[in-house]
């Protein structure tokens, strides 16, 4: 969420590269604590990044997830899709991530199954 302009072409550039970005099933990401707020640490090969994430108290429901720890789980492998563990804030809160990456809601709504999208 730091840089990303210079890893993602603006829709209309005609640029097809895909983004730099690590591959979230190469990554392992641990999540420790409790609602509302969780330790994250994202394990790429040699490097290892923590991550204090807090869980506004709608956000979880209005996406349709009642297990925080798997939203918070679900918007790293998010994240991790589109850049690098080292890019991500060290702490923040997940309603954030639409600010940056705007398609965040409908997909974690959409991977859970349901929700109601709110921007």
């Amino acid at each position: 969420m730091v840089g990303d302009a210079q890893s993602r072409a603006p829709p209309d550039s005609g640029d097809r590269r895909l983004p730099r970005a690590t591959v979230a099933c190469v990554a392992r990401i641990s999540v420790t604590g409790d609602t509302p707020t969780f330790r994250v640490e994202v394990h790429d090969g040699d490097v290892t990044t923590s991550h204090t994430v807090t869980v506004p108290a709608r956000l979880a429901a209005s996406l349709g997830w009642a297990d925080h720890a798997a939203l918070v789980r679900g918007s790293f492998e998010f994240l991790l899709a589109r850049e690098p563990a080292t890019s991500i804030m060290r702490r923040f809160s997940l309603d954030v991530i639409g600010n940056y990456f705007p398609e965040y809601t409908e997909e974690m709504a959409l991977r859970h199954g349901g929700g109601t999208s709110r921007r």
